[in-house]
């Protein structure tokens, strides 16, 4: 993770998303006790790509890249950019897939349930999240503000007023899992490639006492 960590060109291709996360990051709050709940580490096998369901929202940088041009990438009923998505057959879906999600898969999906973004950044011996969209590799990490300050959390069910991260197998409690600052320490070590803020560093440091 050596180079210029600082604006993320060492680890992804969207420099200037990188930057506008940077500058985010460098700012905000960490909620310590999200990091403490227990998970499970992603396994495509029994998850079969579920956070993919829907696609994802991009910056307009990443969807120029990612195929705004090509129709991979549609604006939604928002207006914000978003990885395409297709029909899912049963057999693509997770066994226990939620019920109030769309049956789709993102078109950038093989039928390994791999991204394929992710797999031209290993194919070139980048990062392995090099082309990946930022709020596909941050899943389940949220930054969201509280208060006026923005908190880096993961969101409890109770929380997650989408029913979205806290329902897919990569973000929801789960019995007999690890704490979730160890189960997210890739995710949180790209965090600091791009701002330069060790967050798990800071998640594991003893406390201070009272």
């Amino acid at each position: 993770m050596a180079g210029s960590a600082s604006t993320g060109i060492a680890v992804t291709h969207f420099h200037r998303t990188a930057q506008e996360l940077s500058r985010l990051l460098h700012e905000a709050a960490v909620d310590h006790v999200a990091f403490e709940r227990p998970m499970k580490l992603c396994g495509l096998a029994r998850c079969r790509a579920t956070c993919c369901h829907d696609g994802v929202i991009l910056s307009d940088e990443e969807a120029e890249f990612l195929g705004a041009a090509s129709g991979d990438v549609v604006k939604d009923g928002s207006g914000k950019w978003r990885t395409r998505t297709r029909a899912a057959a049963p057999e693509e879906l997770a066994d226990d897939f939620p019920a109030h999600f769309p049956r789709t898969r993102c078109v950038f999906l093989d039928d390994e349930h791999r991204c394929h973004w992710q797999l031209r950044s290993v194919e070139e011996g980048r990062s392995a999240w090099y082309y990946k969209p930022v709020s596909c590799w941050m899943h389940p990490l949220v930054l969201e503000r509280r208060e006026g300050r923005v908190v880096l959390t993961i969101l409890s069910s109770t929380e997650d007023r989408a029913r979205f991260a806290s329902v897919t197998p990569c973000g929801r409690e789960e019995d007999g899992g690890v704490v979730a600052r160890e189960c997210l320490r890739s995710e949180l070590e790209m965090l600091q490639a791009i701002s330069g803020r060790d967050f798990y560093g800071e998640l594991n440091a003893p406390l201070r006492p009272v």
